[in-house]
């Protein structure tokens, strides 16, 4: 007979004692029930007394404000009791002078919605593209339509082409240039060896101090009458300057004659001669000439005999003398010209224009309005792009035969490597584009002491 089992005999089995005897489980929850709360407490006076707020930081600031991670006050800002959740723009304008994006924007954003904090150490200016594409996106101006293209949200959803390239634009410098001719091999000088040029032996960076292989020194070394800067096409006004400095590295500077063409381009003008006139304004050269003969005839007044050479006469005109004597300034005046139509009409014509407005007066050469740079709203680092040939971004360079080709890269060029991806490079707004025109900047007063900017304050 199975063992009856009732309700009071399974009581019977319970220890009504069972919570009132100590277990080691026990012990362990009563020592960190103590101990957790004495511990936190204990941190955060210490923390209090030696005025370290990174307990309150939601995370470690970027590397240019790390000497802040201590000072929350410094950015949030007490205003009625309390500590402002969000940086004040009037704490970051105490430090930071931050012009504003444009005058007709409809809207300022504050400095935090762009430039997140506490996010490690991080590049601050990096700005997210959905920061740019707040506006950018839908943009709109005070007066209106845009002058800019509106709907952008990222380099590769909405970026427009290139304003340079846009519309069959032309380049409007007037030195005459075939780049296709110059990217053959070409034979330096008129009896010279053949050479293949190379596009850094004409385009550097300021900075670059390398040798120019096609450099004359002499012109090198002589200072000319105009400014090197005098044919530049000026920046537009609404340009927006980078804050950071430049490091020579980033543009290619202009071609000089001196450096990049003396070395083939001779200025010959007399077989007299074996030194060429300078690279310089019209008004220079002549009174180069005058001067070197003048000189050259002292030193051989033999030569004002001038004997004609019978195969130079024209039919159907009378001879002339078959020699004259001549004073020397008419044999000066009679050399200065004709080196000078030599000159004018035949060595400086082929890359310059010219215009005569009277045949005793030398001619006025076209400014070179050379244009620089070509995207003035953009920043571009020639420096980081080293490790790749000039051709592979401009390929137009070895079949243009125009001056006014213009051989920037298109936006398809740069999109091939600056895309979205693991396997391309950067490709958010930053890495071209300035929000702040720091051509507007105005200086702040200072307002922090050191050391660690402890109570120093405003």
């Amino acid at each position: 007979m199975a063992r009856a089992r009732t309700t009071k005999k399974l009581a019977q089995r319970i220890d009504l004692n069972y919570f009132k005897k100590p277990t080691p489980l026990k012990r362990a929850k009563l020592l960190l029930s103590v101990l957790l709360p004495v511990l936190a407490v204990t941190w955060i006076a210490w923390r209090g007394a030696s005025r370290d707020a990174r307990v309150y930081s939601s995370g470690r600031m970027s590397a240019a404000h790390a000497m802040l991670e201590q000072e929350c006050g410094v950015c949030h800002l007490q205003v009625a009791g309390a500590f402002s959740a969000k940086a004040e723009d009037r704490a970051c304008l105490a430090c930071h002078d931050g012009p504003i994006h444009h005058g007709s924007q409809v809207s300022t954003p504050n400095c935090a919605t762009c430039h997140a904090e506490h996010r490690g150490r991080v590049r601050l200016s990096a700005a997210s593209n959905e920061s740019c594409a707040a506006c950018h996106a839908e943009l709109r101006t005070k007066s209106g339509a845009p002058s800019f293209a509106a709907h952008i949200r990222t380099f590769e959803n909405g970026h427009p082409q290139f304003a340079a390239l846009r519309g069959g634009a032309r380049d409007s410098g007037t030195i005459k240039l075939n780049h296709a001719i110059h990217m053959k091999p070409i034979r330096r000088g008129p009896i010279g060896p053949t050479v293949q040029l190379e596009c850094g032996d004409c385009h550097r960076p300021t900075a670059v101090r390398a040798e120019w292989p096609y450099a004359d020194a002499k012109y090198v070394a002589t200072k000319t009458s105009y400014a090197d800067q005098g044919g530049m096409a000026q920046t537009p006004t609404r340009a927006l300057m980078p804050r950071a400095a430049t490091s020579g590295r980033e543009l290619t500077a202009p071609v000089k004659f001196a450096t990049a063409c003396a070395g083939c381009h001779l200025l010959d003008f007399d077989k007299r001669f074996n030194e060429g006139v300078p690279h310089d304004k019209p008004e220079a050269v002549r009174a180069f000439l005058v001067k070197t003969f003048s000189g050259y005839i002292t030193a051989h007044p033999a030569e004002l005999r001038v004997v004609r050479e019978p195969d130079r006469s024209l039919t159907g005109r009378p001879l002339p003398a078959s020699a004259r004597v001549l004073t020397p300034a008419q044999w000066v005046v009679e050399r200065t010209a004709e080196a000078e139509d030599l000159l004018w009409r035949k060595t400086c014509k082929q890359c310059h224009t010219l215009s005569f407005s009277s045949a005793n007066l030398p001619p006025a050469i076209a400014s070179a309005n050379v244009t620089l740079p070509w995207m003035p709203h953009a920043r571009f680092d020639h420096d980081a792009h080293r490790g790749f040939s000039c051709v592979s971004c401009h390929a137009q360079a070895l079949t243009s035969t125009e001056t006014s080709d213009i051989l920037l890269p298109g936006i398809s060029t740069c999109q091939t490597c600056h895309a979205p991806g693991s396997d391309h490079v950067e490709s958010r707004c930053f890495e071209c584009h300035t929000y702040h025109d720091w051509s507007k900047r105005k200086e702040v007063r200072p307002s922090f002491t050191l050391p660690a900017l402890g109570g120093g304050g405003r």
